[in-house]
């Protein structure tokens, strides 16, 4: 039986496609976002605490260097076999090189919940998967767009700032470094509320996502379907890419499983807001239709178990 957050999305999903009347405020999901974002870090920033290493360095080069080769791997199958234009086959291409927090946040309720061993670095593979896949996106667009293979709307520095600067990354890097800086003790009296009520939080996070996720699905886009495969295929292919490499570090089990569903993950938060000022002539509900209404869904209900299964085979 899945994990009880995830059966929040389910909710939120059905509720969706029957056109119920539920909703979340935006200030509440803005606020529900934030508290994940913030609370994830500092999870990771203070187990991180006294544990940071230099030895962690071919560690965070392996997953940045999985960060830019992604969207390379991406962008002949959705420009030659899905399709589509270069501009939306590298914005796709960019949004599944990046991550999704939420998958993280699953991924990591599934690991406690499972009582696997997990890495303290592992909220560090957002940001190091984050950060080059969406730089590549945009170069990828650059140099094969003949119309703006001379002129770009936006240039690479403004680009890293609009990146650096996103307010989950913001959240994310701050967190990390506030729990870094004073571990569980000391910060007991602030961390312990947000970390106690994390899935608390993930579950009503998770049952907004259901119902947007249901907004991208509504009505089916038949005419999609090369692209609603490949958001299916493309997680199993990433994912077992994901869970090779980790085991080739030798990492522990859980921290396997962790970057499996994040590698196998597709941004619908970050790389959206990046994406969409960086090329404008992409479709970003094309993006958020394979990410958010097919590989999220996948990955939560079905990818991070399987994932699981896979890293104890190669063991």
């Amino acid at each position: 039986m899945p994990d009880i957050v995830v059966m929040f999305f389910i909710l939120g999903l059905v509720a969706g496609i029957l056109r119920s009347d539920l909703a979340i405020p935006k200030a509440t999901y803005e606020t529900l976002s934030l508290l994940l974002m913030l609370t994830i870090g500092l999870k990771g920033g203070m187990v991180l605490h006294g544990n940071l290493s230099w030895q962690l360095l071919p560690e965070m080069g392996s997953v940045m260097l999985l960060g830019a080769l992604i969207p390379l791997m991406l962008y002949p199958i959705l420009k030659y076999v899905i399709k589509l234009s270069v501009a939306n086959s590298a914005s796709i291409a960019a949004h599944y090189g990046s991550v999704s927090a939420g998958t993280f946040a699953v991924a990591l309720a599934y690991a406690e919940t499972a009582q696997l061993v997990v890495g303290a670095e592992v909220t560090l593979y957002l940001v190091m998967l984050e950060l080059p896949a969406i730089i590549v996106g945009l170069l990828l667009y650059r140099r094969l767009d003949k119309e703006n293979s001379q002129k770009s709307e936006l240039s690479l520095k403004a680009l890293w700032h609009e990146t650096l600067t996103n307010k989950s990354v913001i959240l994310l890097v701050g967190g990390v470094v506030i729990g870094m800086m004073y571990g569980t003790v000391q910060g007991s009296q602030v961390t312990s509320l947000l970390t106690s009520s994390f899935k608390v939080v993930l579950a009503l996070f998770l049952l907004e996502m259901g119902l947007v996720a249901a907004q991208t699905l509504r009505p089916i886009p038949w005419k999609q379907w090369k692209l609603a495969v490949f958001a299916i295929i493309t997680p199993l292919f990433l994912g077992t890419i994901g869970v090779m490499v980790g085991t080739l570090l030798n990492l522990e089990l859980g921290s396997v499983v962790i970057l499996g569903s994040l590698v196998a993950s597709a941004s619908y938060i970050a790389a959206p807001a990046a994406i969409k000022a960086a090329i404008p002539k992409a479709d970003i509900g094309l993006a958020m239709l394979s990410s958010l209404g097919v590989t999220f869904p996948f990955n939560v209900i079905v990818g991070i178990g399987l994932y699981h299964q896979l890293a104890v085979a190669m063991q």
